[in-house]
Protein backbone atom coordinates (compact mmCIF):
# COMPACT_ATOMS: atom_id res chain seq x y z
CA UNK A 1 0.00 0.00 0.00
CA UNK A 2 1.00 3.50 -0.26
CA UNK A 3 -0.15 4.41 2.55
CA UNK A 4 0.54 3.49 6.00
CA UNK A 5 -0.52 3.34 9.92
CA UNK A 6 2.16 3.80 11.91
CA UNK A 7 2.23 6.87 14.50
CA UNK A 8 4.95 9.40 13.49
CA UNK A 9 4.18 11.96 16.16
CA UNK A 10 6.37 11.39 19.08
CA UNK A 11 4.91 13.72 21.73
CA UNK A 12 7.28 12.44 24.62
CA UNK A 13 10.07 12.90 22.58
CA UNK A 14 9.24 16.64 22.51
CA UNK A 15 10.32 17.84 26.59
CA UNK A 16 13.79 16.71 25.86
CA UNK A 17 14.61 17.69 22.37
CA UNK A 18 12.71 21.37 23.52
CA UNK A 19 14.65 21.17 26.63
CA UNK A 20 18.21 20.46 24.22
CA UNK A 21 17.14 23.25 21.57
CA UNK A 22 16.52 26.36 24.91
CA UNK A 23 20.25 24.97 25.55
CA UNK A 24 21.46 25.85 21.84
CA UNK A 25 19.56 29.08 22.13
CA UNK A 26 21.28 29.99 25.22
CA UNK A 27 24.73 29.38 23.53
CA UNK A 28 23.97 31.18 20.33
CA UNK A 29 22.66 34.53 22.76
CA UNK A 30 19.71 33.84 21.70
CA UNK A 31 16.09 34.65 23.14
CA UNK A 32 14.13 32.60 21.00
CA UNK A 33 14.16 30.22 17.34
CA UNK A 34 11.43 29.93 14.67
CA UNK A 35 10.65 26.66 13.68
CA UNK A 36 8.39 26.64 10.69
CA UNK A 37 6.95 23.30 8.37
CA UNK A 38 8.83 24.42 5.61
CA UNK A 39 11.51 23.33 3.22
CA UNK A 40 13.98 25.42 1.22
CA UNK A 41 12.09 25.07 -1.71
CA UNK A 42 8.82 26.49 0.15
CA UNK A 43 6.03 23.84 -1.16
CA UNK A 44 3.58 23.03 1.13
CA UNK A 45 4.75 19.00 1.77
CA UNK A 46 8.01 18.40 3.36
CA UNK A 47 10.57 15.25 3.04
CA UNK A 48 11.00 13.24 6.27
CA UNK A 49 14.38 15.86 6.14
CA UNK A 50 12.67 18.47 6.95
CA UNK A 51 9.89 17.51 9.16
CA UNK A 52 11.12 19.78 11.89
CA UNK A 53 8.15 20.82 13.12
CA UNK A 54 7.17 17.45 13.89
CA UNK A 55 10.36 16.13 14.90
CA UNK A 56 10.39 18.64 17.57
CA UNK A 57 6.86 18.75 18.51
CA UNK A 58 4.98 15.88 17.84
CA UNK A 59 2.43 17.81 15.86
CA UNK A 60 1.90 16.54 12.05
CA UNK A 61 -0.39 18.99 10.18
CA UNK A 62 0.52 20.51 7.42
CA UNK A 63 0.36 24.16 8.12
CA UNK A 64 1.60 25.56 11.15
CA UNK A 65 5.25 26.28 13.15
CA UNK A 66 6.35 26.68 16.46
CA UNK A 67 7.94 30.13 17.97
CA UNK A 68 10.35 28.39 21.08
CA UNK A 69 11.51 31.34 23.94
CA UNK A 70 13.34 30.81 27.18
CA UNK A 71 10.51 29.81 29.16
CA UNK A 72 7.57 29.11 26.48
CA UNK A 73 6.86 27.58 23.07
CA UNK A 74 3.48 28.38 21.21
CA UNK A 75 2.43 25.74 18.52
CA UNK A 76 0.76 28.06 15.94
CA UNK A 77 -1.98 26.46 14.08
CA UNK A 78 -5.12 27.31 11.88
CA UNK A 79 -8.44 26.26 12.51
CA UNK A 80 -7.95 22.18 10.87
CA UNK A 81 -5.75 21.21 13.35
CA UNK A 82 -7.12 22.83 16.79
CA UNK A 83 -8.54 19.12 17.92
CA UNK A 84 -5.64 17.58 16.46
CA UNK A 85 -2.52 19.02 18.17
CA UNK A 86 -4.19 19.01 21.62
CA UNK A 87 -3.19 15.36 20.90
CA UNK A 88 -0.24 15.43 19.61
CA UNK A 89 1.99 17.68 21.76
CA UNK A 90 3.25 17.31 24.86
CA UNK A 91 2.13 20.21 27.57
CA UNK A 92 5.30 21.66 27.48
CA UNK A 93 4.02 23.33 23.81
CA UNK A 94 1.13 25.69 24.00
CA UNK A 95 -1.11 26.04 20.95
CA UNK A 96 -1.64 29.41 19.89
CA UNK A 97 -4.89 29.88 17.75
CA UNK A 98 -2.99 31.38 14.26
CA UNK A 99 -3.60 33.67 12.04
CA UNK A 100 -6.28 35.05 14.97
CA UNK A 101 -3.33 35.19 16.92
CA UNK A 102 -0.11 36.66 14.86
CA UNK A 103 3.58 36.05 15.82
CA UNK A 104 4.34 40.04 16.37
CA UNK A 105 1.67 40.04 18.59
CA UNK A 106 2.44 37.25 20.55
CA UNK A 107 6.39 37.98 20.58
CA UNK A 108 5.43 41.30 22.43
CA UNK A 109 3.37 40.04 24.93
CA UNK A 110 5.65 36.71 25.67
CA UNK A 111 9.20 39.47 25.39
CA UNK A 112 7.91 42.64 26.84
CA UNK A 113 11.54 43.61 27.61
CA UNK A 114 12.62 43.11 23.44
CA UNK A 115 14.87 40.48 22.62
CA UNK A 116 17.13 38.44 19.52
CA UNK A 117 14.98 35.78 18.28
CA UNK A 118 16.57 33.72 15.90
CA UNK A 119 15.03 32.04 11.87
CA UNK A 120 16.73 29.70 9.42
CA UNK A 121 16.51 31.83 6.14
CA UNK A 122 16.30 29.32 4.07
CA UNK A 123 13.08 28.35 5.78
CA UNK A 124 11.22 31.75 5.71
CA UNK A 125 9.72 33.46 3.05
CA UNK A 126 10.87 36.85 1.76
CA UNK A 127 7.50 38.27 2.93
CA UNK A 128 7.23 36.68 6.38
CA UNK A 129 9.89 37.99 7.40
CA UNK A 130 9.54 41.68 5.99
CA UNK A 131 6.02 41.46 7.46
CA UNK A 132 7.50 40.43 10.78
CA UNK A 133 10.06 42.77 11.05
CA UNK A 134 7.99 45.42 9.98
CA UNK A 135 5.39 44.43 12.82
CA UNK A 136 8.11 44.56 15.79
CA UNK A 137 9.56 47.42 14.81
CA UNK A 138 9.89 49.63 17.99
CA UNK A 139 8.91 46.63 20.40
CA UNK A 140 12.71 46.04 20.80
CA UNK A 141 12.54 42.47 19.50
CA UNK A 142 14.93 41.70 16.75
CA UNK A 143 14.74 39.26 14.16
CA UNK A 144 18.35 37.77 13.22
CA UNK A 145 19.14 34.93 10.42
CA UNK A 146 21.01 32.43 12.33
CA UNK A 147 21.78 28.07 11.47
CA UNK A 148 18.95 25.88 12.21
CA UNK A 149 19.13 25.14 15.27
CA UNK A 150 17.41 22.05 15.37
CA UNK A 151 19.89 20.12 12.56
CA UNK A 152 22.03 20.44 15.41
CA UNK A 153 20.15 18.86 17.79
CA UNK A 154 18.75 16.33 14.97
CA UNK A 155 21.43 13.48 15.35
CA UNK A 156 19.43 11.00 13.49
CA UNK A 157 17.87 13.42 10.87
CA UNK A 158 17.29 11.90 7.65
CA UNK A 159 19.09 12.08 4.08
CA UNK A 160 17.61 14.45 1.53
CA UNK A 161 15.63 12.80 -0.88
CA UNK A 162 17.59 11.35 -4.18
CA UNK A 163 14.73 10.45 -6.37
CA UNK A 164 15.38 10.44 -9.75
CA UNK A 165 13.34 13.22 -12.41
CA UNK A 166 11.29 12.05 -15.21
CA UNK A 167 10.01 13.37 -18.11
CA UNK A 168 6.15 14.41 -18.17
CA UNK A 169 4.59 13.18 -21.85
CA UNK A 170 3.62 15.79 -23.82
CA UNK A 171 0.49 13.87 -24.45
CA UNK A 172 -0.80 15.14 -21.05
CA UNK A 173 0.60 18.34 -20.77
CA UNK A 174 0.01 19.33 -23.68
CA UNK A 175 2.65 22.27 -24.37
CA UNK A 176 6.26 21.53 -24.62
CA UNK A 177 8.75 23.25 -21.58
CA UNK A 178 10.69 24.87 -24.73
CA UNK A 179 6.98 26.58 -25.15
CA UNK A 180 6.33 27.22 -21.71
CA UNK A 181 9.24 28.79 -21.08
CA UNK A 182 9.19 31.48 -24.48
CA UNK A 183 5.54 32.20 -23.55
CA UNK A 184 6.16 32.65 -19.34
CA UNK A 185 9.88 34.51 -19.75
CA UNK A 186 9.40 38.24 -18.92
CA UNK A 187 12.69 38.91 -17.07
CA UNK A 188 15.30 37.24 -15.09
CA UNK A 189 12.98 34.75 -12.54
CA UNK A 190 14.21 32.72 -9.55
CA UNK A 191 11.78 29.98 -8.82
CA UNK A 192 11.82 27.87 -6.37
CA UNK A 193 8.45 26.08 -5.97
CA UNK A 194 8.86 22.42 -6.94
CA UNK A 195 5.12 22.34 -8.49
CA UNK A 196 6.08 25.51 -10.85
CA UNK A 197 9.57 23.79 -12.07
CA UNK A 198 7.92 20.68 -12.52
CA UNK A 199 5.43 22.53 -14.33
CA UNK A 200 7.78 24.54 -16.14
CA UNK A 201 9.77 21.98 -17.23
CA UNK A 202 7.37 19.23 -17.91
CA UNK A 203 9.05 16.97 -15.09
CA UNK A 204 7.95 14.88 -12.45
CA UNK A 205 10.05 13.42 -9.47
CA UNK A 206 9.10 11.20 -6.31
CA UNK A 207 10.78 13.52 -3.92
CA UNK A 208 7.77 14.42 -1.98
CA UNK A 209 5.41 11.72 -1.11
CA UNK A 210 1.76 11.94 -2.88
CA UNK A 211 2.96 14.74 -4.24
CA UNK A 212 5.00 14.15 -8.16
CA UNK A 213 7.24 17.23 -7.67
CA UNK A 214 10.82 17.42 -8.28
CA UNK A 215 13.25 19.23 -5.19
CA UNK A 216 15.32 21.63 -7.50
CA UNK A 217 15.78 25.23 -8.02
CA UNK A 218 15.60 27.28 -11.52
CA UNK A 219 16.23 30.44 -12.61
CA UNK A 220 14.26 31.41 -15.78
CA UNK A 221 15.99 33.61 -18.30
CA UNK A 222 14.53 36.14 -20.25
CA UNK A 223 15.05 34.64 -23.60
CA UNK A 224 13.29 31.45 -22.13
CA UNK A 225 16.16 29.25 -21.46
CA UNK A 226 16.52 27.65 -18.08
CA UNK A 227 19.45 27.25 -15.42
CA UNK A 228 18.20 23.84 -13.20
CA UNK A 229 19.86 23.03 -10.00
CA UNK A 230 19.68 19.91 -8.42
CA UNK A 231 21.32 17.45 -6.47
CA UNK A 232 23.56 15.36 -8.49
CA UNK A 233 22.10 12.57 -10.28
CA UNK A 234 18.92 12.83 -10.22
CA UNK A 235 18.62 14.76 -13.63
CA UNK A 236 20.63 11.75 -15.40
CA UNK A 237 17.63 10.31 -17.01
CA UNK A 238 16.14 13.38 -19.11
CA UNK A 239 18.79 15.24 -20.59
CA UNK A 240 17.30 14.44 -23.55
CA UNK A 241 13.93 15.93 -22.64
CA UNK A 242 15.44 19.07 -21.30
CA UNK A 243 17.72 19.09 -24.46
CA UNK A 244 19.80 22.62 -25.22
CA UNK A 245 17.25 24.91 -23.57
CA UNK A 246 17.84 24.12 -19.90
CA UNK A 247 21.31 24.01 -18.42
CA UNK A 248 21.66 21.42 -15.40
CA UNK A 249 24.30 22.60 -12.11
CA UNK A 250 24.95 21.22 -9.06
CA UNK A 251 22.25 22.48 -6.21
CA UNK A 252 25.46 23.57 -3.94
CA UNK A 253 26.26 26.46 -6.52
CA UNK A 254 22.64 27.57 -6.21
CA UNK A 255 23.52 31.18 -4.14
CA UNK A 256 27.36 31.67 -6.03
CA UNK A 257 24.80 31.71 -9.12
CA UNK A 258 22.71 34.08 -7.96
CA UNK A 259 25.26 36.15 -7.19
CA UNK A 260 26.42 36.66 -10.42
CA UNK A 261 22.99 37.59 -12.16
CA UNK A 262 22.85 41.14 -13.86
CA UNK A 263 20.28 43.03 -12.37
CA UNK A 264 17.11 43.10 -12.30
CA UNK A 265 16.46 39.93 -11.14
CA UNK A 266 12.86 39.04 -10.17
CA UNK A 267 11.46 36.86 -7.16
CA UNK A 268 8.42 36.55 -5.65
CA UNK A 269 8.62 37.61 -2.14
CA UNK A 270 5.35 35.44 -1.00
CA UNK A 271 7.19 32.34 -1.76
CA UNK A 272 11.26 32.88 -2.34
CA UNK A 273 13.64 32.32 1.23
CA UNK A 274 14.76 35.02 2.18
CA UNK A 275 18.22 33.75 1.93
CA UNK A 276 17.80 34.63 -1.74
CA UNK A 277 17.07 37.90 -1.46
CA UNK A 278 20.29 38.52 0.58
CA UNK A 279 22.64 36.75 -1.54
CA UNK A 280 20.83 39.30 -4.39
CA UNK A 281 20.67 42.20 -2.27
CA UNK A 282 19.93 45.47 -4.27
CA UNK A 283 19.27 43.06 -7.76
CA UNK A 284 16.08 41.63 -6.14
CA UNK A 285 12.97 42.99 -7.46
CA UNK A 286 9.61 41.54 -6.47
CA UNK A 287 7.38 39.74 -9.18
CA UNK A 288 5.07 36.87 -9.07
CA UNK A 289 6.14 33.82 -9.75
CA UNK A 290 5.51 33.34 -13.48
CA UNK A 291 4.01 29.93 -13.34
CA UNK A 292 1.83 30.05 -10.91
CA UNK A 293 -1.35 31.84 -13.29
CA UNK A 294 -0.35 29.76 -16.20
CA UNK A 295 -0.09 26.52 -14.30
CA UNK A 296 -3.12 26.98 -12.51
CA UNK A 297 -5.25 27.81 -15.70
CA UNK A 298 -5.46 24.16 -17.29
CA UNK A 299 -5.17 23.95 -20.92
CA UNK A 300 -7.31 21.54 -23.22
CA UNK A 301 -5.43 18.49 -22.57
CA UNK A 302 -4.81 18.83 -19.24
CA UNK A 303 -8.74 19.30 -18.47
CA UNK A 304 -9.63 16.44 -21.09
CA UNK A 305 -7.19 14.38 -18.72
CA UNK A 306 -8.64 15.18 -15.26
CA UNK A 307 -11.90 14.84 -16.97
CA UNK A 308 -10.48 10.86 -17.45
CA UNK A 309 -9.04 10.48 -14.42
CA UNK A 310 -11.66 11.49 -12.63
CA UNK A 311 -14.24 9.10 -14.63
CA UNK A 312 -11.93 6.28 -13.33
CA UNK A 313 -11.14 7.21 -9.59
CA UNK A 314 -15.59 8.05 -9.78
CA UNK A 315 -15.80 4.10 -10.72
CA UNK A 316 -13.18 3.03 -7.77
CA UNK A 317 -15.04 5.02 -5.63
CA UNK A 318 -18.49 3.47 -6.74
CA UNK A 319 -17.10 -0.01 -5.82
CA UNK A 320 -15.75 1.40 -3.01
CA UNK A 321 -18.99 2.71 -1.43
CA UNK A 322 -21.11 -0.57 -2.98
CA UNK A 323 -18.91 -2.42 -0.95
CA UNK A 324 -19.12 -0.17 2.13
CA UNK A 325 -22.73 -0.15 2.29
CA UNK A 326 -23.07 -3.37 2.03
CA UNK A 327 -19.89 -4.67 5.27
CA UNK A 328 -19.85 -1.55 6.92
CA UNK A 329 -23.15 -2.62 8.92
CA UNK A 330 -22.37 -5.77 10.21
CA UNK A 331 -20.08 -3.53 12.58
CA UNK A 332 -16.71 -5.58 11.67
CA UNK A 333 -14.87 -2.69 10.30
CA UNK A 334 -12.44 -0.32 11.69
CA UNK A 335 -11.15 2.68 10.27
CA UNK A 336 -7.93 0.94 8.49
CA UNK A 337 -10.13 -1.33 7.19
CA UNK A 338 -11.67 1.08 4.90
CA UNK A 339 -8.68 2.97 3.80
CA UNK A 340 -7.00 -0.19 2.51
CA UNK A 341 -10.14 -1.18 0.87
CA UNK A 342 -10.33 1.98 -0.74
CA UNK A 343 -6.79 2.01 -1.74
CA UNK A 344 -7.38 -1.88 -2.77
CA UNK A 345 -10.10 -0.39 -5.13
CA UNK A 346 -7.89 2.86 -6.92
CA UNK A 347 -5.30 0.05 -7.36
CA UNK A 348 -7.67 -2.13 -9.41
CA UNK A 349 -7.69 0.50 -11.75
CA UNK A 350 -3.86 -0.09 -12.68
CA UNK A 351 -3.36 3.58 -13.26
CA UNK A 352 -2.82 4.32 -9.86
CA UNK A 353 0.38 6.10 -9.14
CA UNK A 354 -0.41 6.80 -5.95
CA UNK A 355 -2.28 8.15 -3.45
CA UNK A 356 -2.87 12.24 -4.25
CA UNK A 357 -2.86 12.51 0.12
CA UNK A 358 -2.87 10.62 3.24
CA UNK A 359 -6.78 9.06 3.33
CA UNK A 360 -8.40 11.09 5.67
CA UNK A 361 -11.29 8.17 7.39
CA UNK A 362 -12.95 9.75 10.76
CA UNK A 363 -15.54 7.86 12.24
CA UNK A 364 -17.86 9.12 14.52
CA UNK A 365 -16.08 11.78 16.99
CA UNK A 366 -12.91 11.00 14.76
CA UNK A 367 -14.29 13.06 11.70
CA UNK A 368 -14.65 16.60 13.52
CA UNK A 369 -10.88 16.25 13.34
CA UNK A 370 -10.54 17.85 9.69
CA UNK A 371 -7.40 16.53 8.93
CA UNK A 372 -7.10 13.47 11.01
CA UNK A 373 -5.01 10.88 10.29
CA UNK A 374 -5.76 7.15 11.52
CA UNK A 375 -2.51 5.39 12.68
CA UNK A 376 -2.69 1.44 14.42
CA UNK A 377 -2.85 3.62 17.80
CA UNK A 378 -6.32 5.39 16.94
CA UNK A 379 -7.71 3.47 14.96
CA UNK A 380 -11.88 3.38 15.77
CA UNK A 381 -14.55 1.09 14.89
CA UNK A 382 -16.66 2.11 11.95
CA UNK A 383 -20.30 1.62 14.00
CA UNK A 384 -23.38 1.58 12.91
CA UNK A 385 -25.60 4.64 13.99
CA UNK A 386 -22.12 6.52 13.18
CA UNK A 387 -21.22 8.67 9.91
CA UNK A 388 -18.27 7.78 8.54
CA UNK A 389 -16.38 10.93 6.51
CA UNK A 390 -14.01 9.87 3.86
CA UNK A 391 -11.32 11.95 2.14
CA UNK A 392 -9.29 10.65 -0.28
CA UNK A 393 -7.93 11.21 -3.55
CA UNK A 394 -5.69 9.58 -6.40
CA UNK A 395 -2.82 10.67 -8.61
CA UNK A 396 -2.69 9.40 -12.30
CA UNK A 397 -0.03 9.76 -15.22
CA UNK A 398 -3.50 12.37 -16.65
CA UNK A 399 -4.53 13.79 -13.30
CA UNK A 400 -5.32 14.32 -9.48
CA UNK A 401 -8.54 13.72 -7.98
CA UNK A 402 -9.56 14.02 -4.53
CA UNK A 403 -13.13 13.65 -3.48
CA UNK A 404 -15.24 13.64 -0.08
CA UNK A 405 -18.08 11.69 0.86
CA UNK A 406 -19.56 11.25 4.43
CA UNK A 407 -21.88 8.31 4.54
CA UNK A 408 -24.22 6.89 7.48
CA UNK A 409 -23.62 3.71 8.65
CA UNK A 410 -26.94 2.13 9.16
CA UNK A 411 -29.83 4.65 9.78
CA UNK A 412 -28.97 8.29 10.33
CA UNK A 413 -30.66 11.09 13.13
CA UNK A 414 -32.50 14.10 12.07
CA UNK A 415 -29.45 15.61 13.46
CA UNK A 416 -27.13 13.90 10.87
CA UNK A 417 -29.70 14.73 8.12
CA UNK A 418 -30.43 18.25 9.02
CA UNK A 419 -26.42 19.04 9.31
CA UNK A 420 -25.94 17.21 6.34
CA UNK A 421 -28.57 18.70 4.15
CA UNK A 422 -27.11 22.16 5.47
CA UNK A 423 -23.65 21.36 3.62
CA UNK A 424 -25.04 20.13 0.84
CA UNK A 425 -26.95 23.04 0.13
CA UNK A 426 -23.88 25.18 0.31
CA UNK A 427 -21.65 22.41 -2.60
CA UNK A 428 -25.06 23.20 -4.26
CA UNK A 429 -25.06 27.00 -4.39
CA UNK A 430 -21.26 26.75 -5.40
CA UNK A 431 -22.25 24.35 -8.13
CA UNK A 432 -24.70 26.46 -9.77
CA UNK A 433 -23.49 29.69 -9.31
CA UNK A 434 -22.07 31.93 -12.58
CA UNK A 435 -20.08 35.16 -11.94
CA UNK A 436 -18.81 37.89 -13.60
CA UNK A 437 -15.20 37.50 -14.73
CA UNK A 438 -13.24 39.12 -12.58
CA UNK A 439 -14.53 37.49 -9.44
CA UNK A 440 -12.16 35.02 -6.81
CA UNK A 441 -13.15 33.21 -4.68
CA UNK A 442 -13.00 35.57 -1.46
CA UNK A 443 -16.56 36.72 -3.30
CA UNK A 444 -17.73 33.15 -3.63
CA UNK A 445 -16.83 31.55 -0.70
CA UNK A 446 -19.86 32.92 1.59
CA UNK A 447 -22.26 30.83 -0.92
CA UNK A 448 -21.46 27.65 0.83
CA UNK A 449 -21.82 29.12 4.42
CA UNK A 450 -25.27 30.92 4.16
CA UNK A 451 -27.13 27.70 4.69
CA UNK A 452 -25.22 26.70 7.76
CA UNK A 453 -24.83 30.26 8.78
CA UNK A 454 -28.85 30.47 8.93
CA UNK A 455 -28.51 27.96 11.68
CA UNK A 456 -25.74 29.59 13.63
CA UNK A 457 -23.47 27.14 12.47
CA UNK A 458 -20.18 27.51 10.06
CA UNK A 459 -16.32 25.69 9.52
CA UNK A 460 -12.96 26.69 10.17
CA UNK A 461 -11.49 26.05 6.91
CA UNK A 462 -11.54 27.24 3.73
CA UNK A 463 -14.21 25.93 0.77
CA UNK A 464 -11.96 24.93 -1.77
CA UNK A 465 -8.38 25.02 -2.86
CA UNK A 466 -6.41 24.82 -6.32
CA UNK A 467 -5.60 21.36 -7.75
CA UNK A 468 -2.56 20.00 -9.95
CA UNK A 469 -2.73 18.73 -13.28
CA UNK A 470 -0.97 15.31 -11.39
CA UNK A 471 0.82 17.72 -9.16
CA UNK A 472 -0.04 18.61 -6.06
CA UNK A 473 -3.53 17.98 -4.63
CA UNK A 474 -3.13 21.64 -3.22
CA UNK A 475 -2.26 24.13 -5.84
CA UNK A 476 -2.17 28.40 -5.60
CA UNK A 477 -3.01 31.04 -6.57
CA UNK A 478 -6.79 30.24 -6.46
CA UNK A 479 -8.89 28.93 -3.79
CA UNK A 480 -12.22 29.44 -1.82
CA UNK A 481 -12.05 31.34 1.04
CA UNK A 482 -12.19 34.87 2.75
CA UNK A 483 -8.18 35.08 1.53
CA UNK A 484 -8.31 33.56 -2.00
CA UNK A 485 -7.83 36.67 -3.91
CA UNK A 486 -7.35 35.93 -7.37
CA UNK A 487 -9.67 36.18 -10.02
CA UNK A 488 -11.09 33.00 -11.79
CA UNK A 489 -10.54 32.00 -15.23
CA UNK A 490 -11.62 29.56 -17.42
CA UNK A 491 -9.53 25.90 -16.62
CA UNK A 492 -8.96 26.24 -13.22
CA UNK A 493 -9.52 23.31 -11.09
CA UNK A 494 -10.79 23.84 -7.53
CA UNK A 495 -12.57 21.67 -5.02
CA UNK A 496 -15.62 22.63 -3.38
CA UNK A 497 -15.80 21.45 -0.09
CA UNK A 498 -18.18 23.10 2.76
CA UNK A 499 -18.00 21.29 6.20
CA UNK A 500 -20.31 21.26 9.38
CA UNK A 501 -17.73 19.70 12.83
CA UNK A 502 -19.02 19.13 15.63
CA UNK A 503 -16.27 18.36 18.70
CA UNK A 504 -16.79 14.68 20.36
CA UNK A 505 -19.53 13.74 17.96
CA UNK A 506 -19.31 13.96 14.00
CA UNK A 507 -18.00 15.44 11.15
CA UNK A 508 -19.41 15.99 7.61
CA UNK A 509 -17.76 17.07 4.33
CA UNK A 510 -18.77 16.95 0.60
CA UNK A 511 -16.19 17.66 -1.53
CA UNK A 512 -16.16 17.43 -5.97
CA UNK A 513 -13.83 19.27 -7.98
CA UNK A 514 -15.22 21.53 -10.76
CA UNK A 515 -13.57 23.32 -13.23
CA UNK A 516 -13.98 27.16 -14.50
CA UNK A 517 -15.50 27.66 -17.66
CA UNK A 518 -17.22 30.50 -20.08
CA UNK A 519 -20.73 30.38 -19.21
CA UNK A 520 -23.28 32.37 -21.85
CA UNK A 521 -23.37 36.50 -21.43
CA UNK A 522 -26.66 37.66 -20.37
CA UNK A 523 -29.09 40.51 -21.94
CA UNK A 524 -25.96 42.78 -21.32
CA UNK A 525 -23.40 40.91 -23.09
CA UNK A 526 -21.40 40.73 -20.12
CA UNK A 527 -18.23 38.15 -19.74
CA UNK A 528 -19.54 35.48 -17.41
CA UNK A 529 -18.35 32.49 -16.00
CA UNK A 530 -19.52 29.51 -14.19
CA UNK A 531 -18.06 25.63 -12.65
CA UNK A 532 -18.62 22.88 -14.47
CA UNK A 533 -18.20 19.62 -12.28
CA UNK A 534 -15.59 17.13 -12.58
CA UNK A 535 -16.35 14.38 -9.63
CA UNK A 536 -19.34 11.91 -10.09
CA UNK A 537 -19.95 9.91 -7.41
CA UNK A 538 -23.29 9.66 -5.57
CA UNK A 539 -23.72 11.48 -2.52
CA UNK A 540 -25.45 9.68 0.41
CA UNK A 541 -29.44 10.21 -0.27
CA UNK A 542 -30.43 9.04 3.05
CA UNK A 543 -29.35 11.77 4.84
CA UNK A 544 -30.63 14.48 2.42
CA UNK A 545 -33.61 16.41 4.28
CA UNK A 546 -35.41 16.66 0.92
CA UNK A 547 -38.03 18.86 3.02
CA UNK A 548 -35.27 21.68 3.94
CA UNK A 549 -34.25 21.73 -0.53
CA UNK A 550 -35.65 24.32 -2.42
CA UNK A 551 -37.08 22.79 -5.98
CA UNK A 552 -33.82 23.86 -7.79
CA UNK A 553 -31.72 22.35 -5.00
CA UNK A 554 -33.89 19.18 -5.37
CA UNK A 555 -33.93 19.35 -9.40
CA UNK A 556 -30.11 19.85 -8.88
CA UNK A 557 -29.47 16.83 -6.99
CA UNK A 558 -31.06 14.30 -9.18
CA UNK A 559 -29.81 15.94 -12.34
CA UNK A 560 -26.09 14.85 -10.92
CA UNK A 561 -27.42 11.68 -9.66
CA UNK A 562 -28.29 11.19 -13.13
CA UNK A 563 -25.14 12.08 -15.14
CA UNK A 564 -23.21 9.94 -12.45
CA UNK A 565 -25.30 7.44 -13.54
CA UNK A 566 -24.87 8.19 -17.42
CA UNK A 567 -20.78 8.45 -16.73
CA UNK A 568 -20.05 5.65 -14.80
CA UNK A 569 -22.64 3.27 -15.39
CA UNK A 570 -20.69 1.85 -18.47
CA UNK A 571 -17.61 1.36 -16.19
CA UNK A 572 -18.63 -0.61 -13.91
CA UNK A 573 -20.69 -4.21 -13.56
CA UNK A 574 -22.25 -6.47 -11.24
CA UNK A 575 -23.52 -5.76 -7.45
CA UNK A 576 -21.70 -2.42 -7.98
CA UNK A 577 -24.07 -1.13 -10.84
CA UNK A 578 -26.85 -2.43 -8.75
CA UNK A 579 -25.55 -0.25 -5.83
CA UNK A 580 -25.33 3.18 -8.35
CA UNK A 581 -28.61 2.79 -9.86
CA UNK A 582 -29.98 2.94 -6.24
CA UNK A 583 -27.78 5.26 -5.04
CA UNK A 584 -28.84 7.83 -8.44
CA UNK A 585 -32.37 7.23 -8.03
CA UNK A 586 -34.58 10.45 -7.97
CA UNK A 587 -35.38 11.81 -4.28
Amino acid sequence: MFQTFGASSTPEQGPPRLASLRAHMARAGLDGFLVPRADVHQGEYVADADARLEWLTGFTGSAGFAAVLADVAGVFIDGRYRLQVRDQVADVFTPVNWPEIKLADWLKDQLPKGGLVGYDPWLHTVSEIKTLAKALDGSGITMQASANLVDAIWDDQPAPPDAKFTAYPLEYAGESHADKGARVASGTHVITLPDSIAWLLNIRSTDIERNPVPHAFAVLHPDGKVDLFTRPGKADDITDHLGTDVTLHDQSTFLDHLATLPAPVLIDEKVCPQIVKTTLGDKATHGTDPCLLPKATKNATEIAGARAAHLRDGAAMVRFLAWLDATAPGGQLTEIDVVKQLESFRRDTNQLLDVSFETICGAGAHGAIVHYRVTDDTNAPVSPGELLLVDSGGQYIDGTTDITRTVIVGDPSDDHRACYTRVLQGMIAVSRTQFPRGVAGNHLDALARAPLWADGMDYDHGTGHGVGAYLSVHEGPHGLSRRATTPFEEGVIISNEPGYYRTDAFGIRIENLIVVVKAPSGPDSRDMLAFDTLTYVPLDRRLIDTARLSPAERAWVDSYHAATLDRIGPLIDGSALDWLKQATAPL
